[in-house]
């Protein structure tokens, strides 16, 4: 990687990927901010239908099934990221908005982002 905007497209392959695994879609959008050791990701993520139905009938039962998503969202995604960066995470805090379909992530590294990319790119030159 060659800069900061190749290191967010990285993270947009990695967002969209684990969407795609889970959700058997990529996402619509993405917008990806980083200060310090946090990465802030916004995307629209459409609804699940299945998700949708049962939320019409049974919204606390949806919302469950909606954080036990969240949750595997996060094993897979941090496993993606570590793996492909070398850059470890303290914590990812995700939430989704059904009724907007949006979805928010931060990602907290144990380093500030911009000194672990400044550090790799001078190991590699």
């Amino acid at each position: 990687m060659k800069s900061l905007g190749d290191f967010k497209q990285e993270i947009i392959k990695i967002n969209n990927r684990v969407n795609e695994e889970m959700y058997s879609r990529g996402l619509d959008w993405q917008k990806i901010d980083i200060m310090g050791d946090k990465i802030i990701i916004l995307a629209l993520n459409r609804r699940i239908s299945v998700l949708k139905h049962v939320d019409e009938k049974d919204a606390f039962t949806a919302r469950l099934m909606d954080l036990a998503l969240l949750n595997e969202f996060k094993v897979r995604f941090k496993k993606y990221f570590e793996d492909r960066f070398q850059l470890k995470i303290r914590t990812i805090l995700k939430d989704y908005d059904p009724v907007n379909q949006l979805a928010g992530m931060m990602i907290i590294t144990v380093q500030p982002v911009e000194e672990f990319f400044l550090n790799t790119l001078d190991k590699s030159e």
